[in-house]
């Protein structure tokens, strides 16, 4: 396995490959949300599709894994790439609000997501889904996906179903609503200039 990233300011480029997978992940805190994911997996591409477009995150990734095992190994190496990028392009974190929440209703389904960049991974899951597959995907691979994500990128973040029955609709609402909570937290806040938003002086 082997990992390798290249940083400028706010973004970042990582490679990851395994005897599993090659992943190409880049991101930039300050784009417009564009997307550009090919990860062989459908409902996967269009989920980074929507955490890139509302986090305003721009997204490069693409993919090669072992599909003909099952997707399981994609989407979680994926999450791996992806947070890896995030904290790289976060640097010291100098600037940034750093906490992030949002409720995001979709039809039936409304999701809180509630963050902190506290470089401390944590992930506290309360999503149930009423049906095991969407199309063919696994709907436990969107928590698998969010467990890589805040494990790699440092992140604490909590995650809960209110209410909801269309298992579409409860992933897409919850990639929503961690994408707008992401918009948030990595913003500069301008009352606090480059100062740390910790009182350890390091986060």
């Amino acid at each position: 396995m082997s990992d390798t990233a290249t940083l400028s300011a706010r973004r970042a480029r990582v490679a990851r490959q395994t005897a599993e997978t090659d992943i190409q992940a880049a991101v930039d805190l300050d784009g417009s949300g564009r997307s550009d994911s090919q990860t062989g997996v459908g409902f996967f591409d269009h989920m980074i599709d929507q955490l890139a477009r509302h986090s305003l995150i721009d997204i490069e990734l693409k993919a090669t894994g072992d599909l003909h095992i099952d997707d399981h190994h994609t989407v979680e190496d994926c999450g791996i790439a992806l947070g890896q990028a995030l904290a790289r392009a976060l640097g010291d974190k100098r600037g940034i609000r750093r906490y992030g929440s949002f409720h995001l209703a979709m039809d039936d389904a409304q999701v809180r997501a509630v963050l902190d960049l506290s470089g401390r991974p944590f992930l506290v899951w309360n999503v149930p889904f009423p049906a095991q597959k969407i199309g063919s995907f696994d709907t436990e691979l969107v928590r698998e996906f969010f467990q890589a994500l805040s494990t790699h990128g440092g992140i604490t973040l909590h995650v809960d179903l209110i209410h909801g029955f269309n298992a579409h609709h409860i992933a897409e609402a919850a990639f929503k609503a961690v994408a707008r909570a992401l918009r948030e937290a990595v913003e500069p806040d301008p009352r606090i200039g480059d100062a740390l938003p910790s009182t350890k002086g390091a986060l």
